[in-house]
């Protein structure tokens, strides 16, 4: 049975189910986590733009110069505003055009994205689709927005922005457990295999749901899209109520998730499955067939634009006009078991793919080392190609500077020759840039130069180039220099191994101490969590019942003549009562209340968003559940029930102390009345079967 965090917001509740003893990420595992230095992050001039972005007296000439520091994203961002949201407008042909187009929240997600992707395009995990993953994203976000458009859900760029980072947890388990997280998506593919969530949390003790809300509370998004991302997962399970705008937001953002993986889809009956999940969100929206398809068609387009201007490799945009006249939607459903199990395995990759063999993602020393040459004059281009072939390299050309650094940083070349002058960016100004970034730390840069003299020898190192070759080029001085840059580049490589198992060591010991402290928390015998836990969770669930002025109750479970039963059957039969008893209360409590084993036959229930009538009415169906029990000791039959005391958290009540000090009156007269019955102390207009209440 799950247990539930509750949370709050305005005047709904919210319950965000979690697996048993699985509470949101807590703030120390996650400092610990971002403390390592892998977890993906905004890098260079991104993490400066976010920072700026979060003042509230920041200008938007402060934010242009900073970001024309960086010619990449200068072009990505004048291209985002002409070709997402500036349609009617005439060109935007500047920084500071572009931040007046978008504004402020859309510039920072938008610099986060690029930033990420940027820096996370590849990676050592082989069987994380790093390019579908993009592609996904990309599509969800694009979704979101349109979807948010039509409905007025949410501001439309900020839906964008949580649907560009709604799986952002998938791409941090695939950074920092590369080898561990191949296995978890090998095994997630399997047929039968366990939901990849249960198979993330078997081996990092967290799973990427997890991992993605305390990113994005880390990054400074709302609450609130941080709770609607959490339960797009599983939105059956909200109770958000019907209607409200919080509602509306998750239902956009489970549309937007169907959009996307039917844009990542290559198989046609997984695609007809998913459209009948997405005709029924969009009914749910109160959005007509017909527009979904005509919406999801912009989207499409959409998402082949902005998916060539990001350099993703796409498949091809299915045709929405062709999946809504497919025909009804009941016609289709029927295919959809096969699809919402891959869904359930793996929600954005369908299915993990493992990538080419020739490494594209793996270890750089598993392929030939990559050159990249940035130089307008074709003949020097080619006779640097013509020693670099014989050198065994994978050469790439660019004619400028502006398209060097594109191509550096998705290449990720180990070896860069670049000419001093060049067009749109000079040399320097290249490799400064590419230095800010974590890519361009890594690359081994070779300067071109007409001139030897001091000063300029002084600046190209300056700038930060490892190397410079003066003009005109003589080969065997290249090859030699050549071969001093691959004896740099294989030393990084091995100290970024002899990292690598550091990572590994350390993030094992990581998810051991997870384990370690959540097992701290669990009572073996019955798998419920402990009193130490008990008494962290009531506080919890005690002050949030205070803050938003809420009702909370609570449960003093206690087992009748449990001592007897030990003395007379012994301890065996006694733990066998105990464990009968705990899978009873599992079956019988809400989703959205919590029990743990606080003494030896004494248990705590708590029940958040409940009054004390809801709470008696709980605590009768608990106390059936357990009479209906019984056991067989030898010849004899053991019979179970318990006496329970509730009560309700009152504005008299002074601590959390006072709550459970009520409840354990109520049970102490439940025994007093004969036992196997519910009481409380507190007054109660009902009075019903086993329930008792205080005259």
């Amino acid at each position: 049975m799950p247990s539930a965090a509750s949370l709050h917001r305005g005047d709904h509740p919210v319950f965000l189910l979690l697996p048993p003893m699985s509470p949101p990420l807590d703030s120390t595992r996650f400092e610990q986590i971002r403390a390592s230095g892998d977890l993906p992050s905004p890098k260079g001039i991104a993490l400066a733009v976010i920072r700026l972005t979060r003042q509230q007296d920041v200008s938007t000439a402060e934010l242009a110069r900073v970001i024309g520091a960086d010619p990449a994203f200068v072009g990505r961002l004048i291209k985002a505003a002409n070709g997402l949201v500036a349609f009617s407008r005439r060109p935007v042909a500047s920084v500071h055009e572009a931040l007046m187009v978008l504004g402020l929240p859309a510039v920072r997600t938008m610099v986060l994205g690029f930033s990420l992707l940027s820096h996370y395009r590849r990676g050592a995990c082989q069987a994380f689709d790093y390019n579908r993953f993009w592609s996904a994203s990309l599509a969800r976000a694009l979704a979101a927005q349109v979807f948010a458009e039509r409905t007025r859900a949410a501001p439309a760029d900020e839906l964008f922005s949580v649907g560009l980072l709604g799986s952002v947890g998938e791409l941090a388990l695939a950074t920092l457990y590369p080898a561990d997280y191949a296995s978890v998506l090998d095994a997630a593919s399997q047929p039968r295999a366990a939901p990849l969530l249960e198979l993330e949390q078997a081996q990092f003790a967290m799973d990427h749901r997890e991992l993605t809300g305390a990113m994005l509370e880390d990054w400074g998004l709302p609450r609130i899209f941080i709770d609607a991302v959490a339960q797009a997962h599983d939105p059956e399970a909200t109770h958000l109520a019907e209607g409200s705008r919080a509602r509306r937001m998750l239902q956009v953002l489970v549309a937007a998730r169907c959009v996307a993986e039917i844009c990542v889809s290559g198989d046609d009956t997984a695609r007809n499955a998913l459209a009948a999940a997405l005709f029924t969100e969009g009914a749910r929206l109160g959005i007509e067939r017909e527009c979904i398809a005509a919406d999801c068609e912009r989207i499409a387009a959409l998402w082949t634009e902005w998916g060539s201007m990001l350099q993703l490799e796409q498949p091809g945009a299915p045709s929405f006009a062709d999946l809504a006249a497919a025909g009804p939607v009941a016609a289709i459903a029927a295919k959809a078991p096969a699809a919402s199990q891959a869904r359930k395995r793996n929600p954005v990759q369908l299915p993990a793919t493992p990538l080419p063999a020739d490494g594209a993602a793996g270890e750089p020393a598993a392929r030939a080392q990559r050159a990249l040459i940035v130089d307008d004059e074709p003949r020097t281009r080619a006779g640097l190609r013509a020693v670099l072939e014989q050198a065994h390299y994978e050469v790439h050309e660019a004619g400028d500077g502006r398209v060097g650094m594109e191509l550096a940083l998705e290449l990720q070349p180990q070896i860069m020759i670049l000419d001093w002058n060049l067009p749109e960016l000079d040399g320097p100004d290249l490799v400064r840039s590419l230095r800010q970034t974590r890519i361009g730390q890594a690359i081994y840069m070779i300067l071109l130069t007409h001139s030897d003299d001091d000063e300029h020898l002084v600046a190209a190192f300056e700038a930060g180039a490892d190397d410079f070759i003066a003009k005109p080029l003589r080969p065997r001085v290249l090859a030699a220099r050549l071969r001093a840059g691959q004896r740099v580049v294989r030393l990084q490589q091995e100290v970024e191994r002899e990292h690598e198992e550091i990572r590994h060591f350390a993030s094992q010991l990581a998810v051991t101490n997870r384990r370690l402290h959540e097992a701290a928390l669990t009572d073996a015998l019955t798998g419920f969590p402990n009193r130490r836990y008990a008494i962290d969770r009531i506080q919890q669930e005690w002050s949030a019942a205070q803050r938003w002025g809420r009702p909370m109750s609570c449960m003093i479970i206690d087992l009748d003549n449990f001592k007897q039963i030990n003395d007379t059957y012994g301890h065996d039969v006694g733990d066998e009562v105990l464990r009968s008893a705990a899978d009873a209360l599992r079956g019988a409590l809400r989703g959205q209340d919590v029990v743990c084993r606080t003494g030896g036959d004494e248990f705590l229930a708590i029940c958040p968003e409940t009054d004390l009538v809801h709470a008696l009415r709980c605590a009768e169906r608990l106390r059936c559940a357990l009479d209906s029990l019984s056991l067989q000791a030898g010849d004899a039959r053991v019979a179970i029930s318990a006496s329970i005391g509730v009560a309700m958290r009152e504005h008299w009540m002074p601590d959390v102390d006072a709550l459970m000090k009520q409840a354990d009156l109520g049970a102490y007269l439940a025994k007093q009345k004969g036992r196997n019955r519910v009481a409380t102390v507190q007054k109660t207009g009902e009075s019903a079967g086993g329930v008792a209440a205080a005259d």
